[in-house]
């Protein structure tokens, strides 16, 4: 069994943070189904699952050609008011028949992605990871951009974000680890200014929690991105320090609060995220960036506070 998914991350098109009521009703996509929100340690909402069924090619490392009939599952997050996912995955399984069946059939294991012909795991996850898309194969990150766009065209939306940035795509995919192994590694990519690739061992337990796992990377990863492009724009720039500060002012307003890593995951997935953590040093990238701005926002007010009163 493979795991596949896509999260997308970005700036919600909104001038002020959404209140969680305000979200709640911007994501309430489907009717009669049940929005997830949460307050602490920040607010939290999560879109009712939606279904999109999918009849493709796989993708394959090798060119190998299988196809992949069933359904995929997607939902829109929203963390904090301002920061808006689009989350897509999927799990891979062995047709128990070598033909198409009737859709009734897909849609009674929902989140299911029947393969016809034999796969190697391993082949069409290296294939999914790759840094170009192959075409006409499975492509989940079609789907989680599409259900971005239409939560970001609401009418609820003055689509005056408060600055602008460039969504992050987090591609990952689970294989199974051995049946004895309770252990789970990972190897997170930096593919390109807005691509990621995450792929991971672990055990298939709980998909619901390696999903969750993989949406809170690729939020933090989105968080630490954008800062570190605000702070290269606005103090590299050209003018006073008062004035490179207030350019940095949407960055404090927006984004500093929202740093809390694994705070809403699954005891099961921890020791991944710390993993995971600790080589690339999110978070040490991230308080040294923190501690940078603050320095900066320290020395503007001691200018002003030493500046000759006329």
């Amino acid at each position: 069994m493979l795991t596949l998914g896509e999260v997308h991350t970005g700036l919600l098109q909104n001038s002020g943070s959404l209140s969680l009521e305000h979200t709640t009703g911007l994501l309430d996509l489907l009717v009669g189904q049940r929005v997830r929100r949460s307050e602490r340690p920040i607010a939290y909402v999560v879109s009712p699952d939606q279904l999109t069924g999918v009849d493709c090619r796989l993708p394959s490392g090798s060119g190998r050609s299988s196809r992949g009939v069933g359904t995929v599952v997607s939902h829109a997050a929203m963390t904090g008011g301002h920061v808006l996912q689009g989350s897509t995955y999927t799990q891979l399984d062995r047709a128990v028949s070598n033909r198409r069946l009737v859709w009734s059939h897909y849609l009674s294991r929902p989140g299911w992605v029947e393969t016809i012909g034999k796969i190697d795991v391993r082949d069409v996850s290296r294939g999914f990871l790759g840094p170009t898309y192959q075409p006409q194969t499975l492509n989940l990150g079609a789907i989680s951009a599409r259900l971005m766009d239409a939560v970001q065209s609401s009418a609820r939306l003055d689509r005056q974000p408060p600055f602008r940035t460039k969504r992050t795509r987090l591609r990952w995919s689970v294989i199974p680890a051995a049946e004895d192994s309770t252990e789970a590694r990972g190897t997170f990519r930096v593919e390109s200014d807005t691509l990621r690739t995450l792929e991971l061992t672990a055990p298939q337990h709980d998909v619901p929690a390696l999903v969750e796992l993989c949406e809170d990377l690729a939020l933090h990863d989105w968080l630490l991105t954008t800062l570190l492009s605000l702070m290269e724009t606005s103090l590299t720039g050209s003018g006073t320090r008062a004035q490179k500060i207030d350019r940095l002012r949407p960055a404090i307003d927006c984004l500093l609060h929202l740093w809390m890593p694994a705070a809403r995951l699954d005891e099961s997935v921890l020791p991944v995220w710390r993993a995971l953590e600790h080589r690339p040093g999110f978070t040490r990238q991230w308080q040294a960036s923190v501690t940078r701005i603050r320095d900066q926002v320290t020395l503007s007010t001691i200018a002003l506070l030493e500046a000759p009163t006329r």
